[in-house]
């Protein structure tokens, strides 16, 4: 099959052949119908974050597509199956995993960096991993739901446990961050987005944002924020993953309210551990998506709640996936997908 290769740090993706995945009993082989093109990734190519598997392999872990093949224990999907693959998957024996919270699994893996992932034609995974993806989801623009939808909605609904009429602020209006924004709104939020690219503050208001700020436009960002909401929000969810919007968005919240970081940051962040005893603060991660709730988003997908088609902004031919990366290193698109 044809994949897109990462060769090492640095370097541009190659396009090259390589092996067909060979499945077990309990998998499924499916054909990629389209793979989100995620930050992420970045930090292997441009930033030398290290991944599980060495190089070379296939990265990629926003994929949808068709069942080409089932394992011989495999029951509960068929060829032709529309399906979505989640961007990880847990063990199923660990004490995580036992507990319920499979999206921290102690031997979790991750396509497209402990396993071969889905920038190529074919990619396989564990039969009760994945999901029926409903038809009345496009294929091509479901595909982001594996992660730029799922790790959104674990966030806002089981970390930062938004309720109806809280007020959120979330900084960062990238690929992650402007589906926290359309779920917060969702569930009920009145969601101030915070970005410096206007385009992405005008995507947030379509998504539900009540109130919109450019930090090169306000200046004190959290002084605008504690105007708006009469002393700060409720909650805070930081969608970028630098120390710096880190503190930012702590700066935000009121006195007992609740920071959520969900961007990824190799680096330290440093909080007032006064300000986090003397107030009462609650400073909480969020990673991915349980299993369990993956139901729940198909379902608001499926309804037309949540919006999948109108985020895909851009699409490529997997042999464009460079070009692909450089409208995500530009702040270009919302969310693009290769489609093999």
């Amino acid at each position: 099959m044809k994949a897109a290769l990462f060769i090492g740090p640095h370097q541009p993706l190659k396009m090259d052949v390589w092996p067909d995945p060979a499945i077990g009993d309990e998998d499924v082989l499916v054909k990629v119908s389209a793979c989100g093109v995620c930050h992420t990734d970045l930090h292997y190519i441009d930033h030398g974050t290290p991944t599980f598997k060495k190089p070379p392999l296939v990265l990629g872990h926003e994929p949808s597509g068709i069942v080409a093949e089932c394992g011989s224990r495999v029951e509960t999907f068929k060829k032709g199956d529309r399906v979505l693959l989640p961007s990880v998957y847990g063990c199923g024996r660990c004490f995580f995993c036992r507990t319920g919270r499979e999206n921290i699994c102690e031997q979790m893996v991750m396509f497209g960096n402990n396993v071969d992932g889905a920038y190529a034609e074919f990619i396989k995974a564990p039969a009760k991993d994945i999901f029926h993806l409903p038809a009345e989801i496009p294929l091509e623009e479901g595909a982001i739901i594996a992660d730029a939808l799922s790790t959104p909605y674990h966030a806002v609904r089981n970390r930062a446990e938004v309720k109806a009429g809280d007020t959120v602020v979330v900084l960062g209006c990238g690929g992650v961050g402007i589906n926290v924004v359309q779920i917060a709104a969702a569930v009920g939020g009145s969601v101030i987005a915070i970005d410096k690219i206007p385009q992405k503050l005008e995507w947030a208001k379509k998504l539900g944002a009540s109130a919109t700020l450019n930090p090169d436009e306000v200046g004190d960002v959290a002084k605008a924020v504690r105007k708006l909401t009469a002393g700060g929000a409720d909650i805070a969810i930081e969608a970028i993953g630098n120390p710096k919007t880190i503190d930012l968005a702590f700066q935000c919240v009121r006195t007992g309210g609740r920071l959520v970081i969900v961007g990824y940051s190799a680096e330290n962040a440093t909080l007032f551990a006064s300000r986090v005893m003397y107030r009462e603060m609650e400073i909480r991660g969020s990673l991915g998506c349980r299993p369990v709730d993956y139901p729940k988003l198909l379902e608001l997908v499926r309804l037309g709640k949540v919006k999948v088609k109108e985020l895909v902004t851009h699409k490529f031919p997997l042999e464009d996936i460079n070009t692909a990366f450089d409208y995500l290193r530009r702040g270009e698109s919302l969310r693009s997908v290769v489609i093999p």
